[in-house]
């Protein structure tokens, strides 16, 4: 079922090894032109645009673009005990890892009378873009507006795409989900346009432009999320899902099949892979992964998903090898089930979130375990990181000077100005000093 790709014996540099394990094809810029399209007819006819386009990609027309607050009070009331008591273990258990990240003012003195202070500024308006495909996402609202909160953010909306089974609304778990944590503010506007209008704003439904939009979603919302960076901030342009496991022969290969089967459940494009220095392994996880993918309840998506040319078993000579392959390929999700994970948790470099041991799946980070599950895809954990509490913030710099300090740096910053060529820089300085 899951293609097998042995690799031992041979040596392969860093950029030869991120070709080897091929990833989805997934192309964004081939949604360039219709999210544009898109996302301009927002820009020039406002809401109703989103309710043409809600009309036409959706197939539902919403009576309302914004989600009545009673709405939003009703959802929270209607939510299963079960969830909601699952979702506010969520929100607490994110809450504490976020604000865990928060980085503390600090005050560098460079002399008497000189000093730098660092601060951490939070953006004022922030956007959240919830998907609405293949699956309901209310952990995707927790881990997206708990850390904002965390940060001191103190304007935020949700937008999701609407929902024919319920007239054109947002999603009644997502709505309850945004209640729990007070957000007020939720329109029922999905895919291109959605992230078009919250970059612009939409005046005739007082919607106002947001400083930053984060959020998973489509090839579209991808695109459309690079057509508005520099207009506003963006998180990242996520792909489809991923999870990389390094497993040795003590690892079950049960746990280690039904782990890649969690992750292929998303979707066809997700991307499910093993690296493994033990052949027998490989052959009884491939084993395992046949039995239960035809036993799952998305086992057609699923089975096309790990028959896909992204999903891979890898067997390789050692473990330092299933290291160093894992962080040229930077994986969304790293799990390491191996006799002494600590080990190989030291050579790791890349990777959006471990998972050390076999008791900490994937899943766990998914929903409860306080980590956040907004992480980089298609190898951007090389050069990215996961959302957190630090996405909300923005380092200022408050530079503190006396008399006296500036005039013992004058000389060299005169020196500095001259070799640019800038004299009018030196001259801003000595005027300080002129009588």
């Amino acid at each position: 079922m899951i293609q097998t790709i042995d690799l031992r014996g041979r040596d392969f540099s860093r950029s030869e090894l991120r070709t080897i394990i091929p990833r989805a094809q997934t192309d964004v810029s081939v949604a360039i032109a219709t999210a544009a399209e898109l996302i301009e007819g927002v820009r020039e006819r406002g809401s109703a645009a989103l309710l043409d386009q809600a009309e036409r990609l959706d197939g539902v027309r919403p009576t309302s673009l914004r989600v009545e607050a009673s709405a939003i009070e009703a959802a929270v009331d209607a939510l299963d005990p079960a969830v909601r008591e699952a979702l506010e273990e969520a929100i607490y258990r994110v809450g504490e890892a976020s604000a865990a990240q928060l980085p503390p003012p600090a005050v560098t003195a460079l002399g008497q009378g000189a000093q730098i202070e660092q601060r951490w500024q939070p953006i004022h308006r922030v956007g959240f873009y919830v998907p609405g495909g293949k699956a309901v996402y209310p952990s995707s609202v927790v881990m997206n507006v708990v850390p904002a909160m965390a940060a001191g953010v103190k304007s935020v909306a949700i937008v999701s795409p609407p929902q024919k089974a319920f007239g054109g609304s947002v999603h009644p778990t997502i709505l309850g989900a945004a209640g729990l944590l007070g957000v007020e503010e939720v329109y029922a506007m999905g895919g291109a346009g959605a992230i078009g209008a919250l970059a612009w704003g939409v005046p005739d439904i007082g919607l106002e432009p947001v400083e930053l939009i984060t959020g998973p979603g489509n090839v579209y919302v991808a695109a459309a999320k690079r057509l508005v960076r520099g207009v506003v901030g963006i998180d990242a342009e996520a792909g489809p899902t991923e999870i990389l496991i390094i497993a040795d022969s003590g690892a079950d290969p049960y746990l280690v099949a039904a782990d890649l089967i969690s992750q292929a459940e998303h979707d066809e494009l997700a991307a499910a892979v093993l690296v493994t220095d033990s052949a027998e392994l490989a052959e009884l996880v491939d084993a395992e992964v046949a039995r239960l993918a035809s036993e799952t309840h998305h086992r057609e998506r699923v089975a096309a998903a790990l028959k896909g040319r992204q999903s891979a078993i890898v067997v390789v000579d050692d473990l330092h090898a299933a290291a160093r392959l894992s962080n040229a390929y930077g994986p969304e999700h790293l799990e390491l089930q191996t006799e002494d994970p600590d080990a190989v948790l030291a050579e790791i470099d890349s990777a959006g979130a471990i998972f050390v041991g076999a008791n900490a799946p994937v899943s766990l980070g998914d929903y409860l375990a306080g980590s956040n599950h907004v992480l980089p895809t298609g190898g951007q954990a090389r050069f990215s990181s996961g959302l957190g509490a630090y996405t909300f913030l923005r380092p200022q710099q408050v530079v503190r000077y006396s008399r006296d300090a500036l005039a013992e740096v004058e000389r060299r910053i005169r020196a500095l100005a001259t070799a640019e060529d800038l004299p009018a820089h030196a001259d801003a300085v000595t005027a300080r000093f002129a009588d």
